[in-house]
């Protein structure tokens, strides 16, 4: 048991975290049929992210979250003006400046020298889940609230983003409802669209680029739309949705955790198999299965 707590524990409540706050922004970005550009907002914050790492000289989350939110929206006014100035339907314009963004974060990745610390283009992709050891686990005299204070940093900045996130959709519930089920009544109606959009693509960015620190692109991906869109497939009242979506959310990381552990024990590997790239599958596997199981309905 001892060994689940110093091992185990910490990957898994960094996950269940991330794919916390990627669902529950997911559900929004999938009623407004926006699914595909978290993947690609998820992948333009590499640039602003390494950018601000390599300024700063620190991974801290403050940093890689101003720089991740800074690369988003950089990437998204781009996008806009490609659209309305040089006349590109989105779809392309999306997929160039989110795949330039990307290629060139990676560029600096490696030019700044991160690569060398361990900050690599395999962490972007997938994490480092399996780094998250929780040393303090078997606790000393201190009390419950010290062996808590010995809990890798990235679980309370994950934490803090969960809660920001929750915070913004909060506090716009009604408005980014409005806006997801019938956008022509909400402009009509006065709404301030572009702000609602702001808040949206932050809480989104703050997502995206927490889980990218911790649980790497896949993740994120699989996260922001995987459980949405299943949920959305089950229900169509939004709060049923949102609490399905979350519920999805955290099994898939929980049965993906342990598939990543027991699978390759069952055809007699020592090795596990990567624990974000497992969730992500078995999300996506999910929402396959549900997809399937609805159509023969």
């Amino acid at each position: 048991m001892s060994e689940f707590w110093t091992i185990d524990f910490v990957p898994l409540l960094a996950a269940g975290l991330s794919a916390l706050a990627c669902a529950l922004v997911g559900n929004l970005l999938v009623l407004t049929r926006r699914a595909m550009a978290a993947d690609a907002l998820s992948h333009a914050i590499v640039p602003g992210v390494v950018i601000a790492v390599a300024l700063a000289g620190v991974a801290g989350s403050v940093v890689v979250l101003i720089g991740g939110i800074a690369s988003a929206f950089a990437a998204s006014a781009l996008v806009a003006f490609l659209v309305r100035a040089g006349r590109v339907e989105p779809g392309t314009a999306l997929g160039v400046v989110f795949t330039t963004f990307f290629a060139f974060g990676v560029l600096v990745l490696e030019w700044s020298g991160l690569a060398r610390t361990g900050f690599d283009v395999h962490h972007v992709i997938t994490g480092y889940l399996e780094g998250l050891i929780w040393v303090g686990a078997e606790g000393g005299d201190g009390g419950l609230l010290a062996t808590v204070a010995t809990l890798p940093p990235v679980v309370f900045e994950l934490a803090l983003v969960l809660v920001l996130v929750v915070a913004i959709l909060a506090i716009f519930r009604k408005e980014l409802a409005l806006l997801a089920f019938d956008p022509v009544f909400a402009r009509a109606s006065g709404l301030p669209v572009g702000l609602l959009e702001a808040a949206l693509l932050t809480a989104t960015a703050l997502a995206c680029t927490a889980a990218f620190k911790s649980v790497g692109v896949v993740l994120a991906v699989a996260m922001i739309v995987c459980p949405a869109a299943t949920a959305r497939l089950l229900t169509q009242r939004l709060s049923t949705q949102v609490a399905l979506s979350a519920a999805i959310a955290l099994g898939t990381v929980l049965f993906g955790y342990a598939a990543a552990i027991l699978a390759p024990r069952a055809v007699g590997s020592a090795l596990a198999l990567n624990a974000a790239g497992t969730i992500g599958a078995m999300a996506g596997l999910l929402l396959a299965g549900t997809a399937l199981i609805r159509a023969r309905a």
